[in-house]
């Protein structure tokens, strides 16, 4: 019987091939068309606010709906992802999100919507955790950071994708169909592409090894061989996170060893939901508070929206130089300094400035916390993990238009953003003091009980 944790060192002594880059994009692609979908809601909300007369609850509820539905799918489906594999949690997530994304598009009211944003949220909050836990098991520790930044990279192209056909189809009808109608039903066709795509992926050998699947892991890991052209050197042999076949149950996660990173990453997800969504989300009701109207404001978001992907980008160079945690901190802070200006800001230039800054280095944060989160903690209960993380980073979105909105009203936006960066402050302290070191370390190393973050030996700082 193959031993599972030379599974592991097979795998993490790999060389980059052409398999692991397949596995990115396809990965990637995926997270295109669930960020296209997350940052429809404030464009979408715009002009049902405007042109359909939504307001009040209608409006909150139309923009939390998906996020209370993600809430529910990080929580139940990251956790299935465990017990079932990352690969059919997976294809459960896209099916999810294809069909109630296109049932959205042909929503006959705004309670239809809500509904059926609802529940392709479900589909859509599990999509990023898995990814993440996914990606941290296949992935060998040299580029694991590079290449979920480069995923990430070809994820968030779909979030100016988002913005400017927002920007062309909002207000039109072509073949008689309202724009915003097609948005939904862009993406729902687009995930249901990815679906056929995800069907050629692996599952996770990693996962099949600790659920004592051997001879499975064994096929899948040789495949990666046979791509890099040569069976890889096993590894100096680390300690097994948990024995074969043994899935840790939920509740491992309060207690000790693991309690100090649980406790810091949900308080990092709740935290981050005000400086990332907060702006995303909201970015065309506070430039309509800066008195621009719905045509410049979608524009302004637009030209915002190119900073994710370009900013992703910009993380790849640095994600694997810098420490981890640092990198987070770092980025939070640019991310507290910019949003401040982008509320002070009244030029047109200064807010098409400011908000491409903002979003550019809450990219470089992103990638950082996306494969930090699934670095973590074990095998067994890798996905559940980042899922129970995530899935409270969705209910706070779900909450945000209930706070911010407040705030932006009666405050104005200097005020709004003031709360995000105070959050952004109260979460560099969080990981600065709470977080362990991870880059360049194995999964494995990272997860072991002994392992309390101080390792420098193979971590640059």
């Amino acid at each position: 019987m193959p031993d599972p944790h030379r599974i592991s060192t097979r795998l993490d002594t790999l060389p980059v091939t052409r398999f692991h880059r397949y596995v990115v994009a396809v990965v990637g692609i995926a997270t295109f068309f669930d960020l296209f979908d997350l940052f429809l809601a404030s464009s979408v909300s715009a002009v049902l606010q405007q042109e359909f007369g939504v307001a009040g609850t209608e409006l909150k509820l139309v923009l939390a709906s998906a996020f209370i539905g993600a809430f529910a799918g990080a929580l139940a489906i990251g956790r299935l992802a465990d017990r079932v594999g990352r690969r059919n949690a997976f294809l459960l997530t896209l099916a999810l999100y294809s069909f109630f994304s296109m049932a959205s598009a042909f929503s006959t009211d705004v309670w239809m919507l809500v509904v059926c944003r609802f529940l392709a949220g479900i589909g859509l909050g599990a999509e990023l955790p898995l990814a993440d836990a996914y990606l941290a098991d296949v992935l060998p520790p040299s580029a694991r950071g590079r290449m979920t930044a480069w995923a990430y990279t070809l994820g968030f192209c779909g979030v100016p994708a988002s913005g400017f056909l927002a920007r062309a189809l909002l207000g039109e009808a072509p073949l008689g169909l309202a724009g915003w109608r097609w948005l939904f039903l862009i993406g729902a066709l687009g995930a249901a592409i990815v679906w056929i795509l995800r069907t050629n992926l692996p599952e996770s050998p990693r996962w099949l090894a600790a659920t004592g699947r051997h001879d499975q892991a064994e096929r899948v890991v040789r495949r990666f061989e046979k791509a890099a052209g040569r069976r890889a050197a096993p590894a100096a042999q680390s300690e097994p996170d948990s024995a074969p076949g043994e899935i840790l149950p939920a509740r491992a996660l309060l207690r000790p060893p693991w309690r100090r990173r649980t406790l810091m990453l949900y308080l990092f997800q709740l935290l981050q939901t005000f400086g990332y969504y907060g702006f995303g989300s909201l970015v065309p009701m506070v430039l309509a508070a800066k008195g621009f109207s719905l045509s410049h404001s979608l524009t302004f978001s637009a030209v915002s929206f190119l900073g994710y992907p370009l900013g992703s980008a910009l993380s790849i160079p640095v994600i694997e130089r810098l420490q981890r945690k640092w990198l987070i901190v770092a980025s939070a802070v640019g991310m507290a300094v910019f949003g401040l200006a982008f509320g002070y800001a009244s030029t047109g230039a200064a807010i098409a400035v400011f908000g491409f800054c903002y979003t550019a280095v809450s990219n470089v944060f992103s990638n950082a916390f996306h494969t930090y989160q699934g670095e973590l903690f074990p095998t067994s209960v890798r996905a559940g993990a980042a899922g129970s993380a995530y899935a409270l980073s969705r209910l706070a979105t779900a909450a945000m238009p209930f706070i911010l909105i407040p705030v932006l009203d009666s405050f104005g936006p200097t005020a709004l953003f003031t709360v995000v960066a105070s959050a952004m402050a109260l979460l560099v302290v969080d990981v600065a003091v709470l977080g362990p070191r991870t880059t360049g370390l194995s999964v494995d190393e990272i997860s072991s009980p002994r392992h309390d973050g101080a390792s420098r030996a193979r971590a640059p700082y």
